[in-house]
C-alpha cells in the first residue's frame, strides 16, 4: 500500500475512534472459549459431507453408475470438510488482511508500526 492509502486509512480510523465506532478488544482463546469455533467446524464438515454425497447421489441416479459416484464424491466431500477444519483449527478464518506471527493474529497496521 502507499503512504497516502495508509495515511488515510489511519485517518479514517481515528475518525471512527473519534465517533465510538472503535474495534473492540480481541478476547483471549481463554475468555472465549471453544464453542463457537468447535460449532463452526462440526457445521462445515457435514455441510460438505452432504453436499459431496447428494452431488455423488444425483450423478449416479442421472447417469445409472451407483455407487461409484457416491463414493467418489463422498471421499472428496469429506476431504473438503477436514481442509475446513483444518483452516478454522489452525486461524486462517480470519477476515481479510490479518495475517499470523508466531501463533498471533496481527493486523495490517500492527506490521507497519514496527
Amino acid at each position: 500500500m502507499s503512504d497516502e492509502t495508509n495515511d488515510s486509512l489511519k485517518e479514517f480510523d481515528k475518525k471512527l475512534k473519534a465517533a465510538g465506532v472503535g474495534q473492540e478488544e480481541a478476547l483471549d482463546e481463554k475468555e472465549r472459549g471453544g464453542a463457537g469455533p468447535a460449532f463452526r467446524m462440526a457445521t462445515d464438515l457435514v455441510a460438505a459431507l452432504v453436499v459431496g454425497v447428494g452431488i455423488g447421489l444425483l450423478l449416479d441416479y442421472w447417469l445409472g453408475t451407483k455407487p461409484w459416484f457416491l463414493i467418489g464424491f463422498f471421499v472428496l466431500g469429506a476431504a473438503a470438510g477436514m481442509l475446513n477444519v483444518y483452516k478454522v483449527a489452525s486461524g486462517f478464518g480470519y477476515a481479510a488482511g490479518y495475517k499470523r506471527q508466531n501463533g498471533v493474529a496481527v493486523e495490517p497496521d500492527d506490521e507497519l508500526e514496527k
